[in-house]
């Protein structure tokens, strides 16, 4: 389950496309300076913290309080949305694969029809995913984790394979020097936050370490082999990328495509044509599935199991007859809608995907740098917690300034992943304004939660009067139309039909309506709420 959650065939190509061979070093650096003591590091407090059942929520809880353990679990739920949208995108690009064989789904679908599946791909998993009982998470994941390792394994032998039988190598020259970087500026540093996005996300798996029969005992040896796997794919699969593609002139579509491209090439020198490309768009197809299964259970348990309910509306507390928290659903369905719309002012699809991905690459380091403040106050005041079964690091000072490193990288790499690696004159003001505003808008959509719960409890379970609510509705429409009068002046949507632009806003204003409404409800209703709106 836990190796879903962590490193893919996808997350080799995204690197290799902003750095080219280069990842490879960077893999190499990032493998021994962060892969291995992230892990070790997830697996010290899981086996700390084993009974606990919410994860990274419960570790900030019991190091810092329920003040902060509630900011621990709303900003690490909330950063994990843009993924789901970015993994729901995934599915429907499998899907256009799989029916056309080739990437070009902008012309099969457009921008509007591309939104609306995969609208319904993660509104579908947000509701049903609460069906999935542990077994059967296990089982997708098994399914979906197993077959991407087996695919990029193949992928590295048959590389290996084809040059011993004398292929070509693309990337050229393919000597020493194409492995380090020509310039270390502020583009290429930016990049790393990517690299963070696609190692982390380990200790998703912890809130399911109680389901383990010694948990203490074997999270960390499940830790230390993910560190292992991690190792062999990005190192022998970026090395396999170069060999197929020129590092140098490189497709702008590679991030979306570059996995079908790279199982397309390989396919063809063997002589099964698009066979071993159809293969892998099918286990994409499932492995994204059992990404967003996995992953909205497990950051709905992170959120929800080990949160104070003084910090949270009622609203989101109530839970229905089958004890499911089921306006948290709503807020998800709503939140993800919202962070879609934004990416279809971009004008292609691909420029929506790359975004997504560079959005992740800010918001999931950031949301990383609780794990290590958490280790850090452990190993500050190890006299306070229970001694663990595995610990990583023996002396607590040298804990501490490994913390503290860990800390401190990771925040640097989440504040230069600001800077839109993937765009181009067109898309660059858009895409930084995106980058700045999506994260300013979860950080103060987090500090609201206990600002409307405190005044629910003061005014007798009701948020907001009806002058409150007109006021907002007001605000939010003049922002959203001068949003678009904007949007509409610029190169990004100038070629769009009027229609379009207009109706993303108009889904964007009824979205940011439907979240005011869900918190301006009297939350002594509950479940009721949510008919309303």
């Amino acid at each position: 389950m836990d190796f879903v959650t962590v490193i893919g065939f996808d997350d080799i190509i995204y690197n290799f496309q902003n750095q080219g061979l280069v990842a490879v070093t960077s893999w190499v650096l990032m493998t021994f300076f962060y892969v291995i003591p992230y892990n070790l590091i997830v697996a010290h407090m899981g086996s700390t913290f084993s009974e606990l059942g919410g994860g990274i929520t419960s570790w900030m809880r019991q190091t810092n309080g329920d003040t902060v353990g509630y900011f621990a679990a709303w900003f690490y739920w909330i950063t994990g949305l843009p993924y789901v949208v970015d993994v729901a995108n995934s599915v429907v690009i499998s899907l256009g694969w799989i029916l056309n064989g080739n990437g070009d789904i902008q012309s099969h679908m457009g921008n509007a029809w591309f939104g609306i599946t995969t609208a319904v791909i993660f509104v579908v998993f947000i509701w049903i995913q609460h069906l999935f009982k542990n077994k059967s998470l296990e089982v997708m994941s098994t399914i979906g984790g197993g077959a991407m390792f087996i695919m990029t394994v193949l992928f590295v032998i048959m590389t290996i394979i084809g040059l011993s039988s004398g292929n070509p190598i693309k990337t050229q020259p393919f000597d020493f020097k194409a492995f380090l970087p020509k310039h270390v500026d502020l583009a290429f540093l930016s990049t790393f936050g990517l690299f963070v996005f696609a190692m982390n996300g380990s200790e998703l798996a912890a809130p399911y370490t109680a389901d383990m029969k010694h948990p203490s005992r074997d999270f960390p040896k499940a830790l230390k082999m993910i560190a292992i796997m991690t190792m062999f794919l990005t190192l022998f699969g970026t090395f396999s990328l170069g060999v197929y593609f020129n590092a140098h002139h490189l497709p702008n579509d590679l991030k979306m495509n570059g996995s079908y491209y790279a199982f397309q090439a390989i396919g063809k020198q063997f002589g099964v044509g698009n066979g071993l490309m159809y293969l892998f768009a099918g286990v994409q197809g499932i492995y994204m599935l059992a990404q967003l299964a996995v992953i909205l259970d497990a950051s709905t348990r992170v959120f929800l199991s080990d949160v104070a309910k003084r910090f949270m509306p009622r609203q989101l507390t109530k839970k229905n007859a089958d004890g499911l928290p089921i306006n948290g659903y709503w807020l998800t369905t709503i939140l993800c809608a919202l962070i879609m719309a934004l990416g279809g002012m971009l004008p292609r699809i691909n420029d929506i995907f790359n975004w997504l991905l560079n959005l992740n690459g800010i918001v999931s380091p950031f949301s990383t740098c609780f794990l290590f403040w958490s280790f850090l106050m452990v190993r500050l005041h190890s006299d306070r917690f229970p001694k663990p079964d595995y610990t990583f690091i023996k002396s607590d000072k040298l804990g501490v300034i490994v913390g503290a490193w860990m800390l401190g990288v990771t925040f640097l790499l989440a504040v230069l992943g600001f800077f839109p690696t993937d765009a181009d004159q067109s898309t660059f003001a858009m895409m930084l304004t995106l980058n700045i505003v999506v994260p300013i808008g979860m950080v103060v959509l987090g500090f609201m939660m206990p600002w409307i719960a405190k005044r629910q409890a003061n005014g007798n379970g009701l948020a907001f009067g009806k002058t409150a609510w007109w006021v907002f509705t007001l605000v939010m429409g003049i922002g959203l139309i001068g949003l678009v009068s904007y949007g509409m002046s610029t190169s990004i949507v100038a070629h769009a039909a009027p229609w379009l632009k207009w109706g993303s806003i108009i889904v964007v204003d009824l979205i940011l309506l439907g979240l005011t409404n869900l918190f301006t409800r009297n939350g002594r209703h509950g479940i009721a709420d949510t008919a309303d709106i």
